[in-house]
């Protein structure tokens, strides 16, 4: 809109579009969350607390922070240096690697933990090593952090390979021109830039790490208590029709959830302002 120029009125196909997009959001969106707090709590405080204080609710939630606290700054070293690297330099294969960091968006969770236990299994190609010197990576802690860590090493990447780029060299060879090293200007120049949009990127990374059910399923071997992660955890509970504690721990992975649509919310808004405080 025109500064100065009286708002548009909103027209009945505009009004309908606004409508349709919200009930799509009740329906789809906030209904069943909604109803996972419900469900959770249908039987008071206690229960639910019980159900989040028992030992293997407590172990699924414990190996969820692991294997996130692991792979996030794995996929934010990754990111980092893949997006300078694409962004920077021109070098033979750029356009290659930023086809393979799309990858694990194009297959399927649940492939990707096939493949490492063709690679990793005990009968896999890898096998007969990893059995000789008695290392156990399929249905152990070590396959939940390989197939959480291919799943999510897009998201910091490719938050930062835009933002990059469109900021361009001109800073950095600035910095270069007055005689500064590579990782001076790396951290002093191309890193305050682009602080907003890698705090969305392991953001994102983050909640998907958390969140990720496929791959890890594959490649846990959903031992109980060792090996299952909330998401795995939830199924368990709601299969063996324990529904009150399934949608405990179900809404503990959703307030996080919230929580992260909060904070998201919050990283948009101040990058926004700090492009519009850049530009003008």
């Amino acid at each position: 809109m025109i500064a100065g120029s009286p708002p548009r009125r909103k027209t009945p196909a505009a009004i309908c579009l606004i409508g349709l997009a919200l009930g799509f959001l009740c329906i789809f969106l906030l209904l069943p969350l909604l109803t996972v707090f419900v469900e959770a709590l249908s039987k008071g405080l206690g229960p639910f607390l019980e159900a989040l204080a028992e030992p293997d609710a407590l172990s699924a939630i414990r190996l969820t922070l692991l294997v996130a606290a692991i792979a996030v700054p794995l996929n934010v070293a990754f990111g980092l240096a893949a997006s300078w690297a694409i962004a920077k330099f021109d070098f033979p294969g750029r356009s290659v690697l930023v086809t393979f960091i799309d990858l694990p968006f194009s297959v399927s969770p649940v492939v990707a933990g096939l493949v490492y236990i063709l690679l990793f299994g005990m009968n896999g190609l890898l096998g007969p090593v990893l059995r000789e010197y008695d290392i156990q990576i399929i249905f152990a802690v070590p396959g939940i952090v390989l197939a959480t860590v291919f799943v999510t090493f897009p998201f910091v990447a490719r938050e930062l390979i835009p933002l990059m780029q469109e900021q361009g060299r001109d800073d950095e060879e600035a910095a270069l021109s007055l005689g500064a090293t590579g990782f001076q200007t790396f951290c002093k120049v191309t890193l305050p830039n682009i602080r907003w949009g890698l705090l969305y990127g392991v953001l994102l990374c983050n909640a998907r790490a958390m969140g990720e059910f496929g791959a890890v399923s594959v490649v846990s071997g959903h031992l109980r208590g060792l090996t299952n992660t909330m998401p795995l955890h939830v199924e368990i509970l709601y299969n063996e029709y324990n529904f009150v504690a399934a949608f405990a721990v179900a809404s503990l992975l959703a307030l996080l959830a919230l929580v992260t649509l909060v904070v998201k919310t919050a990283l948009e808004w101040r990058f926004s302002y700090v492009r519009q405080g850049a530009g003008s």
